[in-house]
């Protein structure tokens, strides 16, 4: 199996300013995907630097926080380079989305508030999707009974 990748706009916006900081965030990028989500993700592995967010959970996505975030850019700091990276995983389609990178320097205390919105949306549209095909069930029940009588 493997995962697919994509990046809210938000994301690619924020990583966009980090890259002018931090020039090898994309290739740090690519290593955190195979040491550490991968890892996790799909061979159930856990090296302490992915913690799923409490709360942001469903059966159909689940927000994690990656904490451990290798950058070759801060060198003298390896893992605890104060870069976190915000994602949503869905196990179903196995793909994972980014939502947010952020440095703690420029932002000290995460209110996680974009990924609160974008959590209440995924599953305020699932929801929707559910009732809608429900929906379809039931009126096509409803024809089927009213053609035998």
């Amino acid at each position: 199996m493997m995962l697919t990748y994509k990046r809210h706009s938000n994301f690619s916006k924020w990583l966009k300013q980090l890259l002018k900081k931090f020039r090898t965030l994309e290739e740090d990028i690519k290593t955190v995907q195979r040491s550490a989500i991968e890892l996790l993700l799909l061979r159930s592995l856990d090296n302490r630097s992915i913690d799923l967010i409490p709360n942001f959970n469903s059966d159909t996505v689940r927000i994690y926080k990656i904490r451990k975030f290798s950058c070759k850019s801060l060198k003298w700091k390896w893992v605890q380079s104060g870069i976190r990276i915000i994602f949503a995983y869905f196990p179903e389609r196995q793909e994972v989305e980014y939502l947010e990178i952020y440095y703690k320097a420029d932002q000290e205390n995460m209110d996680y508030d974009f990924a609160k919105e974008y959590f209440k949306n995924i599953n305020t549209c699932e929801s929707i999707e559910v009732d809608t095909k429900t929906q379809r069930k039931m009126d096509s029940i409803g024809n089927l009974w009213k053609n035998k009588q």
